[in-house]
């Protein structure tokens, strides 16, 4: 399972969202309805997973559900 596969099963068990209704550019806040506390949450979750802590400064700049993979991925390098 890559990045993107496990982000977003993470998104879906954690939000009970669709898997289907979640893409690469699905913004978390605009589309999938993702507040700033669940943001916090889904920061949590990824440092589980991965071992990748997202920054309190970075949380807000990740936008998308791609950005979210992106950082990881880069961060885990």
């Amino acid at each position: 399972m890559n990045v993107m596969e496990q982000i977003t099963a993470i998104l879906a068990e954690s939000f009970g969202l669709s898997p289907d209704e979640i893409q690469a550019d699905s913004r978390l806040e605009a589309d999938l309805g993702i507040n700033s506390l669940e943001l916090a949450e889904l920061a949590l979750r990824c440092d589980e997973e991965f071992g990748v802590e997202i920054e309190d400064e970075d949380i807000h700049r990740l936008i998308t559900v791609g950005d979210v993979a992106s950082y990881i991925e880069e961060k885990a390098e």
